[in-house]
């Protein structure tokens, strides 16, 4: 069974973690944001995301640490125009040592709605050795509160059914 659509209101009950305004380069044929574009924003946002978790440029680069995207799934719901400002919220559906299963939200603040959705699974890497690694049990601590915090809605969230951490 599907779970019921998720609203504005239950996106802006997470943290935001990222914002941009779509320049004109971000046009396709169409006169919108081209879909690769969607990917992009969502890159960038999962940089404060991990940051938000201790995985900073001077964790990274101290620890010879990154992640790994193994799966993403992009919902597109709604035009985003040139122009329009988008802001990114994050929730945390669920975690292994290893791997984070997560999704964003993509909120047009300039139409007010809901435009796109984002989940994925990432794993942490040790990048000494190029592989998969238990995240450091720091940021794991980190991670717990915050999918903790998110268990603890009263939505579901809108996952595909075809991945997990």
């Amino acid at each position: 069974m599907k779970p019921p659509p998720t609203t504005l209101d239950d996106v802006l009950q997470l943290p935001m973690i990222y914002r941009e305004t779509i320049p004109e380069d971000y046009r396709d044929e169409n006169g919108h944001t081209n879909m690769r574009y969607y990917l992009a924003i969502y890159d960038e946002a999962g940089y404060p995301l991990m940051n938000g978790f201790g995985m900073t440029d001077e964790f990274r680069e101290a620890n010879q640490a990154g992640g790994f995207d193994l799966e993403h799934h992009i919902h597109y719901l709604r035009e985003v125009h040139i122009g329009d400002t988008v802001a990114i919220y994050a929730r945390i559906i669920g975690r292994t040592p290893k791997r984070i299963h997560y999704m964003m939200f993509m909120v047009n603040e300039t139409r007010e709605e809901l435009a796109s959705l984002f989940e994925c699974v990432n794993s942490f890497a040790d990048l000494s050795v190029r592989r998969t690694a238990p995240f450091p049990d720091a940021v794991g601590a980190k991670m717990d509160m915050m999918l903790a915090e998110h268990q603890a809605l009263n939505w579901d969230a809108p996952i595909s059914g075809v991945m997990q951490a």
